[in-house]
């Protein structure tokens, strides 16, 4: 028996429950005023036990073994005692004996990780956002079935070496969800994602170390194609045979001169454009992607889009005809070929223009432009303002001429 002011621990036999001369045998733990009991699922031969000293006299082997299980059950209950006296947890019987048999501490695998985050985040995080999180854990299943031959892992058994088996993994394109085998860039969002259910999993105390401390995601910058004026100019003046390509080079054009995303403009509807501060003609919506206000005045040429597809859409809330994501980076494609634009186009790159050829090249600073894209940030917008090099000579030609200005003023000064 252990015994203190606080907490004690006893055994009780059940002899109302004797069988052939043995008896169940039970753990009672007080602690703080309180107790409970609980079965050793054991059963011990009566007679040889000895009440003053709690254990059995050591005739036989079995009474040897017994009184030894007796003494590791002492210590680790009082064990249990101890870690949640240091946790600063409270105490009681139930508790000491939950720590002891393991039940208080009830361990968290990744893919539980995973669901939790998934289910309750789907008021936060917007669908494009969260179905990716569904393609990062299908990969971390695969990985888990294939190197560690598991249906899943504890978060407390994950460390440096599963993220960067993980990373060799993925870069091995080791059974694809998708066709393209994963870039550098891919490989490092799926362990972006991961890091975030980690950093999660610390805030629900769910593991007490960040297995990411020692890694660094290595995102490698990539070059952001855009059509330049005269390629604009090119796509604005030229009809296609095919209905299905006209659609989407019209689309794609309107987002070049408006700056909306594929989401965007696929989700615009006729009373998103209202009367601005102007009195002209103003896209008005929230962005899908980060809930910001966003207000663009419509230039001629996205009115004249507009104009073109006013009959077709005369049935439909939706302004303009806009394919799936996949059928319209498709049929773009098909447009560019066609127009021997040999550039790795997609529909994002009409954003990108806008930014670039439309807005910053022609003299719009990049606070407003910042503003018509919807960005939070002006660092975000910068990753799309590629000035380019014809607004450079332009704006060095100005600096010239400034320069030359002074220069003369300082001669007849003197």
């Amino acid at each position: 028996m252990i015994t203190n002011k606080t907490f004690s621990i006893q055994y009780q036999l059940r002899s109302e429950k004797e069988n052939k001369g043995r008896t169940p045998i039970y753990v009672r733990i007080y602690a703080h005023g309180k107790r409970t009991r609980f079965s050793l699922r054991k059963t011990i031969p009566i007679n040889l036990w000895n009440p003053k000293k709690r254990r059995l006299q050591e005739d036989t082997r079995e009474a040897f073994e017994i009184n030894t299980f007796l003494d590791k059950i002492e210590r680790d209950l009082e064990h249990a005692y101890n870690q949640l006296q240091g946790e600063g947890k409270i105490i009681t019987p139930h508790s000491v004996m939950a720590r002891y048999l393991g039940k208080d501490q009830v361990k968290k695998t990744l893919l539980q990780l995973s669901k939790y985050h998934n289910q309750n985040m789907t008021a936060v995080l917007k669908p494009g956002t969260l179905k990716n999180y569904y393609t990062t854990e299908k990969y971390i299943k695969r990985f888990l079935e294939i190197e560690r031959k598991t249906q899943d892992i504890y978060l407390e058994h994950l460390n440096y070496e599963f993220i960067i088996d993980f990373e060799n993994f993925l870069r091995r394109n080791v059974a694809p969800i998708q066709s393209r085998k994963l870039t550098n860039n891919g490989v490092m969002k799926h362990l972006e994602r991961l890091k975030k259910l980690l950093n999660l999993a610390l805030k629900l105390e769910w593991v007490t170390r960040d297995p990411f401390s020692k890694f660094s995601l290595k995102f490698v910058k990539t070059e952001r194609h855009f059509l330049s004026q005269n390629e604009l100019e090119h796509l604005l003046n030229t009809e296609f045979t095919q209905k299905h390509l006209n659609k989407t080079k019209d689309v794609f054009a309107f987002c070049c001169y408006t700056g909306l995303s594929y989401i965007d403009v696929k989700n615009l509807k006729k009373s998103d454009i209202v009367k601005g501060i102007d009195g002209k003609e103003w896209i008005f919506i929230k962005r899908q992607k980060t809930d910001q206000p966003v207000k663009v005045p419509l230039l001629d040429v996205s009115e004249y889009i507009i104009e073109k597809y006013k009959e077709e859409m005369k049935l439909d809330k939706r302004l303009l005809p806009v394919y799936s994501n996949q059928k319209i980076n498709e049929y773009l494609k098909e447009v560019t070929q066609k127009l021997n634009i040999n550039k790795e186009i997609t529909f994002h790159s009409a954003r990108h223009t806008f930014a670039t050829t439309v807005t910053l090249s022609n003299g719009v600073p990049i606070e407003t432009v910042s503003k018509l894209l919807g960005h939070t940030k002006l660092s975000t917008t910068q990753i799309y303002a590629q000035v380019l090099d014809k607004k450079i000579s332009h704006d060095i030609g100005n600096l010239r001429t400034i320069l030359e200005k002074q220069k003369k003023l300082n001669k007849h000064a003197h």
